[in-house]
């Protein structure tokens, strides 16, 4: 006979993360990003206009980032049990595949350039992207304040991106004016783009291995199966579950074989503090099994006894 009980060590508070900044992010992004895009067609300039895309689709992005921001910190709910964390891993999905489609935009345009190149106007090219650079580097500065959660990295990645963006147009607007070379503009773009992509991507893999509920990077199954089949009063662990419901918010779960059930309060008490001090993780629904006496009479092996 097995004996089942569920105990929880469950935090369901969110802390803050971030809203007031991405919002304040948005604000400054969003008012310069229409001037961006004039000033790219008016001067002829791709690595301008693709700024002012990039600048554009930041706008959205810090919009939903905001929006997923406050989701997050909602109380779980009767259809929600676990609240609405994962909304800001959304975001971060939803926005990663943004800049991937914003990055095929770019070289799509950079590439025609190559084939019919253009006049630009290099003054402007240069005052506008200083101008948009100053802006990115507050807004970046903004959100380096926050919450770090993979929601608002996706955020700040799109406007680290714009200032790489705003750095290859004012090297494109010197190099057309000191030398009249106008290949240097969608060459630098591509650049850009190339740069932004290995981030993109990078934050893809990690928004996906969230929603496919993956161990987190930080922590290791086996590590934290040996600290549990190593608190006194223990025999096994099996079903050992590790995932994230958030950024920086780990759920573990699993079921203890122990030896005796009055020991398991002061066992589920040592797994809560091994577990948040060595590991980090705070939420933890551990089940507690003892085994049934077995009789005096040889028995048969079966693949379905659970596992170490």
């Amino acid at each position: 006979m097995h004996v089942h009980k569920h105990d929880h060590a469950h935090e369901h508070g969110h802390p803050a993360h971030g809203g007031a900044s991405l919002l304040v992010a948005l604000l400054l992004t969003l008012s310069f990003a229409g001037i961006e895009a004039f000033a790219g067609w008016w001067s002829g300039s791709l690595a301008l206009l693709s700024d002012a895309a990039h600048m554009a689709t930041d706008s959205s992005a810090l919009g939903l980032a905001a929006g997923a921001a406050w989701l997050a910190q909602r109380p779980p709910s009767r259809r929600h049990s676990y609240g609405m964390a994962r909304a800001e891993v959304l975001a971060a999905l939803f926005n990663s595949l943004l800049m991937l489609v914003l990055l095929g935009f770019i070289v799509h345009e950079a590439l025609d350039r190559f084939g019919a190149p253009r006049d630009i106007r290099g003054e402007t090219v240069i005052g506008v992207a200083a101008v948009g650079l100053a802006i990115n580097l507050v807004v970046a500065w903004v959100l380096s304040r926050g919450e770090h959660t993979l929601n608002s990295r996706a955020a700040l990645l799109h406007v680290l991106g714009d200032a790489l963006g705003s750095v290859a147009a004012i090297a494109a607007g010197l190099v057309i004016v000191f030398t009249g070379w106008t290949p240097i503009d969608p060459l630098l773009s591509l650049l850009v783009a190339v740069l932004i992509l290995v981030s993109a991507l990078r934050l893809l893999r990690e928004a996906v291995h969230v929603l496919m509920e993956g161990v987190p990077p930080q922590v290791r199954l086996d590590d934290v199966g040996h600290d549990l089949a190593s608190l006194d009063g223990v025999a096994r662990v099996h079903d050992l579950h590790i995932w994230m419901l958030s950024s920086g918010s780990i759920a573990l779960s699993a079921h203890l074989e122990i030896r005796s059930l009055p020991d398991w309060p002061a066992i589920l008490d040592a797994a809560r503090q091994v577990m948040d001090a060595r590991h980090g993780i705070r939420h933890v629904t551990l089940q507690p099994e003892v085994p049934a006496p077995q009789p005096l009479v040889r028995r048969s092996f079966s693949p379905s006894s659970p596992h170490a």
